[in-house]
């Protein structure tokens, strides 16, 4: 992993721009906005995408594979924290002197001193920061927005709007969301991860404060989630908005009815309205509060931003329905997480009725892994009837021996509820044997985990022919 140096100084212009892995929801929404800029842009990563295909049809030049040749003529290059040192486009970038910054950085020099909301938080932020997005939008403003997902309404993870707004989804993993001039700072939770870029527990809470109290027009915080209680007692800033359904909330949350799209009851100011989302999982009826809370922030009322929030309609790869075979529902959720697990698979259970959840879990990183594995078994068990379990999705990190998906599968307190099958066919064949009609299958995870829906939709249709 490289860590991003925010010292570095970030050019005044840029005329060409090759981005190192390009293919990343967030990559890929950068380079997008660089060519609405008219900047001439190029792209690599590792596999080809629909990204990529996206990216070329709209004039970048780009590449699968990485290479020091497809830098080109760029004089700026930009790059994740994901890729490795050794990676010869950020080899050769640097050797030939050449602007190389971070992908936040980046991000900053678009935004360019407009008006700036940002979103973070350990859960929910891609999905607080598409519901404040597409509410805008319902709203007649048109903001410019980056979310680290794909909005399903607009199909698009980022976009150029004509308003002097923008909206960002602030990564805390590695304390770039100190980078931007936030305006208006949306603090979804702080639920300790990413320790091994902040050491303790002390400095990550420290960074939100920091986060929070930079802000130049006010913070809008979760009044519920334990650690954003504990951020909130550092924090020093006048206006502090906060949400959730602490009745000393500012904006208060009450009577989550979850049978279904969930429904609430939002009230602030003495003035109450119900809310019935598209989008299922008292998780966002959580998110959606605080969006209401930055919308009436942004000069918009309890009312109207209720309304505007309603009409979303969620993020690609967060409870997103794949395909029915066999009278099975295969979903696919982003959720890597325990904390993220849990509200995935609640939000399923409120919805899948009289069927089972058979979950499809591929565990992200091995430190993550290695720190977590209880807390996922425990998550897993208690949330989902079955578990398949797959094998580690390493991203940036080398193998940690003994931390495979059968440490997790492992600290099961009941075996039968769990099967780790390291082979995908192995385990879409396994799926399709112990799933009955009605049931839903979900695949959890912020790897690759989602390529396996093919496979287990043909496994399902191929015992359909098969029963029949």
């Amino acid at each position: 992993m490289i860590r991003p140096d925010l010292s570095l100084p970030i050019p005044e212009t840029i005329t060409s721009a090759h981005f190192i892995g390009v293919g990343g929801s967030g990559m890929s929404g950068l380079a997008r906005m660089f060519l609405d800029r008219g900047i001439r842009v190029s792209g690599s990563d590792r596999a080809d995408s629909a990204a990529l295909r996206d990216l070329a049809a709209r004039g970048a030049t780009v590449y699968v594979g990485h290479d020091a040749a497809h830098l080109g003529d760029a004089d700026t290059v930009v790059h994740t924290g994901a890729i490795w040192p050794e990676n010869p486009e950020f080899v050769t970038a640097k050797e030939r002197g050449l602007h190389v910054i971070h992908r936040s950085q980046a991000l900053h020099w678009l935004i360019g001193g407009r008006r700036l909301v940002s979103v973070a938080g350990a859960h929910g932020k891609t999905t607080s920061t598409g519901m404040i997005v597409t509410a805008l939008r319902a709203l007649e403003v048109d903001p410019t927005f980056v979310n680290g997902g794909v909005i399903a309404d607009l199909g698009a993870s980022s976009g150029t709007g004509s308003d002097d707004l923008v909206v960002i989804e602030a990564d805390e993993s590695d304390g770039t969301f100190e980078l931007y001039d936030t305006a208006v700072a949306l603090i979804t939770n702080v639920d300790p991860d990413h320790l091994d870029h902040y050491g303790s527990r002390d400095a990550f809470d420290a960074a939100f404060a920091r986060f929070a109290d930079a802000a130049s027009e006010a913070v809008v915080i979760s009044s519920d989630d334990a650690g954003a209680r504990a951020v909130r007692e550092r924090i020093t800033h006048a206006n502090v908005v906060t949400f959730g359904e602490d009745s000393a909330a500012d904006v208060r949350l009450s009577g989550i009815r979850t049978d279904g799209p969930v429904a609430f009851t939002l009230t602030a100011d003495g003035e109450s309205v119900d809310v019935q989302l598209r989008v299922p999982g008292a998780h966002n009826a959580v998110n959606a509060a605080g969006a209401v809370a930055v919308l009436r922030v942004l000069g918009h009322s309890l009312a109207d931003a209720a309304r505007a929030v309603e009409g979303f309609g969620g993020t690609v790869r967060r409870f997103e329905l794949h395909g029915v075979a066999q009278g099975v529902s295969v979903y696919d959720d982003y959720a890597h997480h325990p904390t993220e697990v849990a509200a995935a698979l609640s939000a399923a259970r409120t919805v899948v009725g009289e069927g089972r959840i058979i979950a499809i879990q591929q565990p992200h990183t091995y430190s993550r892994t290695q720190e977590m594995y209880r807390e996922f078994a425990e998550v897993l068990e208690t949330h989902a009837d079955h578990t398949v379990m797959l094998d580690v999705y390493g991203a940036r990190e080398d193998p940690v021996p003994g931390v495979t998906g059968e440490l997790v599968s492992g600290a099961f307190a009941d075996p039968e509820h769990v099967h780790y099958v390291p082979d995908w066919q192995a385990a879409a064949d396994y799926t399709a044997r112990i799933a009955r009609p009605g049931d839903y299958v979900i695949t959890l995870g912020c790897g690759n985990v989602y390529q396996i829906i093919p496979q287990v939709l043909e496994a399902l249709s191929r015992t359909e022919a098969a029963a029949v």
